[in-house]
């Protein structure tokens, strides 16, 4: 099976980072608050800009979870349809080809889910086979790709949409002080992207899925995450996460390679979920990769944020713009909830 094609889609509100914490700075420095300390997070995570969902005066409306979410399902709702549509035009597909649909997210809820309320906005066929999943965060576009992966093994005539939709602006806690969620409030952004992915007897140019591998790292729950509350998500984030890539990431992906006859200096390129600056050094320094191996990822971080699991999807499509030669492999690499690791083996 190929990657065909991915689109992507972005809120039209686009701030830079200065403003972003000017804005931060107005509500959290009523709180007496170190705001000294605020800036220099925000400038650690070497991120220069990010879309959000809304106009940035909006913001002080959602007062609710409620209203937060309400606002989520409209701009998924926009985002989503644009995405898809952009990955199937690049692919030469209509919306009529589609035989399965697969839909991830952590930053919102519906039910239809949003999958469902696409089907109607992209008059995807009634056939069309619709899979959303919820709670995987930034491990779910590589996850993504690989149960689509699973599926078109037994479906090979079959063609399959995999979107991803985050939002993460519209999780703000106003009243959280903690570290984690002033590293979220300068870290995360918000955007979709869609892949189309086809059988293996239907024809196209994009890379081949090759292998896929999960990894689950037993009794991590606090790694990474959301403790849900009266005014929606609330952040888990561990100061552990570059440790466990530290631990574990080398061996993780030896044993996957190994198993497709393959080593570490056999890939061409690295297609590494953006985490943040401490992550991707991680991610580096654990696989011996020379300077520039993760180029892609540190610019789309610096570009748009953290977008949770549409970011790795990003970085693909900018891969698959500039693809390594034929024959060339690719592993494509993310973290999350769990907390576990997904990785995908592609060959251009």
């Amino acid at each position: 099976m190929h990657i065909a094609a991915i689109g992507k889609a972005f809120p039209r509100h686009y701030y830079d980072q200065a403003t972003l914490l000017h804005a931060l700075r107005e509500v959290w420095g009523q709180r007496h608050f170190n705001l000294d300390r605020l800036e220099a997070i925000h400038k650690n995570v070497l991120v220069g800009g990010r879309h959000l969902a809304l106009p940035l005066e909006q913001y002080e409306t959602l007062t609710s979870w409620g209203k937060a979410n309400n606002a989520w399902i409209q701009v998924a709702r926009e985002v989503g349809e644009q995405a898809v549509r952009a990955a199937l035009e690049r692919a030469g597909l209509t919306p009529c080809d589609v035989d399965a649909f697969t839909f991830v997210t952590v930053t919102g809820i519906s039910t239809p889910s949003l999958d469902a309320l696409l089907m109607n906005q992209l008059h995807l066929p009634p056939r069309v086979k619709r899979t959303p999943i919820f709670g995987l965060g930034c491990v779910a576009g590589a996850a993504g790709l690989a149960r689509i992966a699973d599926y078109l093994r037994a479906y090979p005539d079959h063609v399959a949409v995999l979107l991803s939709v985050e939002l993460c602006s519209l999780t703000i806690q106003r009243d959280d002080l903690s570290v984690p969620n002033l590293i979220a409030t300068g870290l995360f952004g918000d955007g979709a992207a869609a892949a189309v992915v086809v059988g293996a007897n239907r024809p196209a140019s994009g890379p081949r899925i090759l292998a896929a591998r999960s990894v689950f790292y037993p009794n991590s729950e606090r790694v990474m995450g959301w403790d849900v509350s009266e005014t929606g998500f609330r952040i888990v984030l561990s100061a552990d996460v570059p440790n466990v890539v530290l631990e574990h990431m080398a061996q993780d992906v030896d044993a996957f390679l190994g198993d497709q006859g393959l080593a570490r200096r056999d890939i061409a390129c690295w297609i590494s979920h953006p985490g943040g600056p401490k992550v991707l050094q991680a991610m580096q320094q654990a696989l011996g990769l020379d300077d520039g191996a993760l180029d892609t990822s540190w610019r789309t971080l610096r570009e748009v944020g953290n977008l949770s699991s549409t970011s790795v999807l990003l970085v693909l499509e900018e891969t698959m713009n500039h693809p390594p030669p034929a024959g060339g492999y690719g592993l494509l690499v993310a973290m999350g909830p769990g907390f576990c690791a997904e990785m995908v083996l592609l060959q251009w």
